[in-house]
């Protein structure tokens, strides 16, 4: 959960953040989010994920601190 992540200079600026159940994600990132059941991925618009957060005011402080503009899905 604590992996750099290069945000692209080109292209789209509009990311999108969704709510993630931890009991979906792979088991090292399970044991990461201890007693969280929901995380907050943001993705491009092309759907790689750029990150993975604890929270979803977090996820949005995140992509504005990178000069992106996030949206949210439901």
């Amino acid at each position: 959960m604590h992996t750099p992540y290069e945000f692209k200079e080109e292209g789209s600026r509009i990311v999108y953040v969704k709510a993630v159940d931890v009991a979906d994600l792979p088991h090292d990132v399970r044991v990461q989010a201890g007693d969280r059941a929901q995380l907050y991925a943001v993705h491009d618009a092309d759907g790689q994920q750029l990150a993975l957060v604890a929270d979803r005011n977090l996820a949005f402080t995140l992509a504005r601190q990178h000069d992106l503009s996030p949206v949210a899905v439901h």
